[in-house]
């Protein structure tokens, strides 16, 4: 795992959309195409506006996919992950993509996981942007996770750290709001991407990742299983690293 420590919070999203951006370039000139899992949430507010600024990006053939959504939740709500990414990347970049495959969490979820499913598997992930929780999870793979499921998206029970982390962030106006459920893609799944790039600022995210970089891999520390991928590149600031070396 790299770690990289840049000196705010913008500059962390700066530096990972920078990274990004190269690695999304080369696999075009290489491939002609591109397969890239975005995530949401407050991790990746800077990562997305710094990604829409980098020139010479084939957007056109690029495919989406996206991590998680509420199970439930409508496109129009305000915590929508679906709202959230349309507003915030999708619709600003330069040239349309190549497709972008959203969670709709307001159908069934079971047949959802099987479409989603049955799409993914047709394009081998060469990048993925996500975050790591305040509780450590990867996606919504609260702990303890399911580390040994294929299945590339699954439903799953939010735990309360984890619908507590949301309330904070202001997305729901209590925690009675936020749903117990969520459609997650797996945490295998997460893995088979070529390349991994997490972005973790802010200093309530220090425990979870210096139990994620320091700690035993667990599944009670879902994103501890990031030490086992060969291209794992985390981006952090000088809050959220200020646990790392220290017992």
């Amino acid at each position: 795992m790299q770690i990289t420590t840049s000196s705010s919070r913008a500059a962390t999203g700066r530096a990972a959309a920078t990274f990004g951006a190269r690695r999304l370039r080369e696999t075009l000139a290489q491939r002609g195409e591109a397969h890239v899992i975005v995530a949401t949430g407050a991790s990746q507010f800077e990562l997305l506006e710094a990604l829409l600024g980098e020139t010479g990006i084939a957007w056109e053939n690029v495919t989406f996919f996206h991590l998680d959504e509420y199970v439930g939740l409508p496109v129009t709500h305000p915590a929508s992950f679906r709202k959230y990414l349309w507003e915030r990347f999708h619709s600003k970049l330069p040239t349309p993509a190549r497709a972008f495959h959203y969670v709709a969490g307001d159908r069934n979820p079971a047949e959802e996981c099987a479409r989603l499913g049955g799409l993914i598997t047709q394009h081998p992930i060469d990048i993925c942007f996500a975050g790591i929780g305040e509780n450590a999870h990867l996606a919504f793979n609260d702990p303890p996770a399911d580390f040994d499921t294929e299945a590339p998206y699954l439903v799953v029970n939010l735990d309360e750290a984890c619908r507590r982390q949301q309330l904070g962030e202001g997305w729901f106006d209590s925690l009675e709001a936020v749903p117990r459920q969520a459609i997650s893609m797996s945490i295998r799944q997460i893995l088979k991407s070529h390349c991994l790039i997490i972005t973790a600022p802010d200093e309530r995210k220090a425990r979870a990742v210096k139990d994620s970089v320091e700690g035993p891999v667990t599944n009670m520390v879902p994103s501890s299983i990031l030490q086992q991928h060969p291209d794992t590149h985390l981006f952090l600031d000088p809050a959220s690293a200020s646990l790392l070396g220290k017992k």
